[in-house]
């Protein structure tokens, strides 16, 4: 059941659901650029640890911004694709971030959110709470999921969906091409992301009242 979450697809508005191609025209605002260093961040994990960007120096850093509520993120969980990239990936630094504020409904305190993430199966490199929506609005994250891949000299390399069909239906995704793990391929063997930056889709992110 969607409720109240906005939703952002191609431009179709229906009732009760905001759902707009708007990442393109608050793109400019923001700081991260494909091609260009990945903005720093520094920010505290479910156990309160300080994780930044220059932690993981040497190493391809994923970012994907997730959420407890969202249907599309939860379809790339409940059929195993999400995990299935994990194991594929060894090396790869995954961080999925909250970008949540306290007063929204998707808000959920760190414990709470790390027993969520465990209960779905979900094994990142960390589990990033960002109640500020500093580190969202510097990489311009918008949606969940919303995806980002540095690669290990700090250069952001692909920034947008995490695959070619927008949609919460598992069976759907599980035969969509990932864009996330094309970038990665692209990455270990040494050739540039063929296919740097596309069009994000899924739930708006939470922040709070600006």
């Amino acid at each position: 059941m969607m409720g109240r979450r906005s939703l952002l697809l191609s431009g179709v508005a229906f009732t009760g659901l905001v759902i707009a191609g708007g990442f393109a025209a608050t793109r400019a605002a923001t700081v991260a650029a494909v091609g260009q260093p990945a903005p720093e961040f520094a920010v505290a994990d479910t156990s309160g640890r300080m994780r930044r960007l220059d932690e993981f120096k040497g190493k391809t850093v994923v970012l994907e911004w997730t959420s407890s509520s969202c249907p599309f993120t939860a379809a790339h969980y409940t059929n195993g694709v999400m995990q299935a990239q994990w194991a594929t990936d060894r090396g790869v630094i995954w961080l999925s971030v909250l970008s949540t504020d306290p007063s929204h409904s998707d808000y959920l305190p760190p414990a709470e959110a790390e027993a969520y993430d465990r209960k779905r199966g979900a094994t990142p490199t960390a589990l990033l709470m960002v109640q500020n929506g500093i580190m969202g609005h510097a990489y311009g994250a918008r949606t969940t999921p919303g995806m980002f891949v540095i690669s290990a000299t700090g250069v952001l390399v692909y920034e947008g969906a995490i695959d070619d069909h927008p949609s919460y239906d598992p069976a759907v995704v599980l035969k969509s091409h990932n864009l996330v793990r094309a970038a990665l391929e692209d990455i270990a063997a040494g050739r540039p992301v063929a296919i740097p930056s596309t069009q994000p889709y899924g739930c708006a992110v939470g922040y709070g009242a600006t």
